[in-house]
C-alpha cells in the first residue's frame, strides 16, 4: 500500500494545530525550524515548564512532566539542540525531583483542570515520565546534572520490568525505558539492558500487528533503523508493522490514535499529532 501524501497534507491543513503544520513544513518541505520553536513557546510557562495542552489529553495550563518531554522531543525532531528552553526545562524537572532521582507522573495541580481519566495524581516516582524526560534530554545531548540520578533510576527500573503481564502502564514503562536505552551515552550498559529484555520481546517477532494496541509495538520500541533496539526485531517484523502503519491512513488522509477519545478537541488534536508521527515513521524507514 502506498501512502497518499497529498491527502495527508490536506488533512493537516484542515484539522491540525499550527504546531503540527509547522512540524510538517520543517520535516517534509525544508522549512526553517524556527516557526516550530516559536509555536512551542506558546505552551511554555515562566517557570520553564510546558503546559496548555501541548499533550492534548492534559489540558491544564500548568507545567507538567509530560509537557517537558513532548516539547523536548519536538525540538530534537527539528534539529534544535541549543535553545535555552532545554536547560530551563531540565531545571524545572530538578525542582520536582524525588529523593530517588525520579519525577512524578503528573502534578496535583493538574487535577483542577480538564484531563483524560488516565491522568491521575500520584506523588510517587514514575517509571514512565522519568525515562521519557531523561530520554528526551539525552537525545538533545544535554549534560544537565538532573540526568545523573534520573538515569540511574531508569536503569534500575528497566532491570525490574515485569513483561509477563504487559498492561498499558507496563507497556509505557517499557516503551519509554527502551527510548532511554536508545539514547543514553552509556552504550555498553544500554546494550546489556537490551540483551536482558530480548527474550521477553521475542514473541513480538511472531505476532501480527495489532492496530488496537496502544503502546509497545516493535515500531514503538525501535522506530528507526539506527536505533540500538532495532536488533531486537527481524526485518520481516518491521516490514509487517510498517505495512500496518501505511494501511491505517484514514479516508480523510489522516491517522488516528488507539486510545479512547474523551474530549472532541483532544481527539482532533491527537489526530494531527498521529498523522505527523506516522509520516515521520514511514519516512525514516524509507516508505515516504
Amino acid at each position: 500500500m502506498t501512502v497518499d501524501l497529498t491527502a495527508a497534507v490536506t488533512f493537516l491543513q484542515a484539522n491540525a494545530r499550527v504546531l503540527e503544520r509547522r512540524r510538517f513544513a520543517c520535516l517534509f518541505e525544508s522549512a526553517s525550524p524556527e516557526p516550530v520553536v516559536s509555536a512551542l513557546r506558546a505552551y511554555r510557562n515562566e517557570d520553564g515548564g510546558f503546559g496548555h495542552a501541548l499533550e492534548p489529553d492534559m489540558r491544564a495550563p500548568t507545567s507538567q512532566p509530560v509537557g517537558i518531554h513532548t516539547a523536548l522531543e519536538i525540538l530534537h525532531e527539528v534539529g534544535v539542540t541549543d535553545d535555552p528552553m532545554i536547560e530551563q526545562a531540565a531545571g524545572w524537572l530538578t525542582a520536582i525531583t524525588r529523593p530517588d532521582g525520579a519525577i512524578p507522573f503528573v502534578l496535583e495541580d493538574a487535577m483542577a483542570y480538564p484531563h483524560a481519566p488516565w491522568w491521575q495524581f500520584d506523588d510517587g516516582s514514575s517509571p514512565i515520565q522519568t525515562p521519557a524526560n531523561a530520554a528526551a534530554l539525552h537525545a538533545l545531548g544535554s549534560r544537565h546534572p538532573w540526568l545523573e540520578r534520573a538515569s540511574e533510576y531508569c536503569f534500575d527500573q528497566i532491570a525490574q520490568l515485569d513483561l509477563s503481564n504487559l498492561t498499558t502502564e507496563a507497556g509505557y514503562a517499557l516503551q519509554f525505558g527502551v527510548s532511554f536505552l536508545n539514547v543514553t551515552p552509556d552504550a555498553d550498559r544500554a546494550d546489556a539492558a537490551l540483551d536482558a529484555l530480548a527474550p521477553a520481546l521475542e514473541p513480538l517477532n511472531a505476532a501480527d500487528p495489532d492496530p488496537s494496541a496502544e503502546v509497545a509495538s516493535p515500531l514503538d520500541l525501535a522506530p528507526t533503523p539506527d536505533a540500538r533496539s532495532r536488533r531486537l526485531f527481524d526485518q520481516a517484523t518491521i516490514d509487517r508493522n510498517l505495512d500496518a502503519v501505511e494501511a491505517a491512513q484514514q479516508p480523510d488522509g489522516g491517522w488516528t490514535v488507539p486510545w479512547p477519545a474523551w474530549n472532541p478537541a483532544a481527539a482532533l488534536e491527537w489526530r494531527g499529532v498521529a498523522t505527523i508521527n506516522a509520516l515521520k515513521l514511514l519516512r525514516d524507514n524509507g516508505r515516504v
